[in-house]
């Protein structure tokens, strides 16, 4: 396919290998501490690293993307032939506008979060899923907030869609998006303590009732030689 010929929406070649950020070790399957790992990978260690941010030009129509969002001054990392926009939070607001408005990414398919202990000052982190039904492109927004303020802006009034996934990523993570119609949450009970996605919580280590009956946490039921 000669260069005249490439599509609008074909993603750059794939380059070296991307940089990385080491946040810290994790130890175990799921990076949880002293909580009955019984999992069989509790001796696991390996590094939590992130991709470290790239330099332009990104190619194809990353560079469309990035000249728009330039307002926001995101951090811009492509790996793995993928590109995520990292913004402050204060600027989500702004950069949503411009991504369904300007660039015609009709469709945020939901919001994950993520929590990374050792990510000093910026702990608890939401990844936004975009996707350009008109270009057929995707991309991924992402921002940050501290444990100590886990604030954002909320999204849903520029993607209604994200009205039941900004309440479960509040549910599992503790993240509170200011101004969402109902902010509550949507799988555990009302008066459920803590937030069941974090590295802090502990992992099996709740026993849950079932109408009279207990259940005990896992390594209470078992034991490994």
């Amino acid at each position: 396919m000669t260069e005249s010929n490439v599509p609008d929406n074909a993603l750059p070649t794939p380059g070296p290998a991307v940089a990385q950020e080491q946040l810290g070790t994790r130890h175990g399957m799921f990076g949880a501490h002293d909580t009955g790992d019984t999992s069989g990978y509790g001796g696991l260690v390996r590094p939590v690293v992130l991709p470290a941010p790239s330099s332009p030009p990104y190619g194809g129509w990353y560079d469309e993307v990035a000249a728009e969002l330039e307002v926001a001054n995101p951090s811009v990392v492509i790996d793995r032939g993928e590109i995520t926009f990292h913004v402050r939070r204060e600027d989500l607001l702004t950069v949503g506008r411009i991504l369904r408005d300007k660039l015609r990414f009709e469709l945020c398919s939901g919001v994950n979060g993520v929590h990374y202990p050792d990510d000093t000052g910026r702990e608890l982190h939401a990844v936004y899923h975009l996707l350009s039904m008109t270009h057929n492109r995707r991309i991924r927004l992402e921002t940050s907030a501290p444990e100590t303020d886990p604030h954002l802006p909320s999204l849903a009034s520029v993607y209604p869609t994200l009205d039941w996934h900004e309440r479960e990523t509040y549910d599992m993570f503790g993240l509170i998006f200011d101004d969402h119609p109902a902010l509550t949450r949507i799988l555990m009970p009302d008066d459920w303590p803590g937030h069941p996605q974090r590295k802090d919580y502990p992992l099996g280590g709740i026993p849950v009732e079932y109408k009279g009956a207990s259940t005990p946490p896992p390594d209470q039921r078992r034991s490994y030689s």
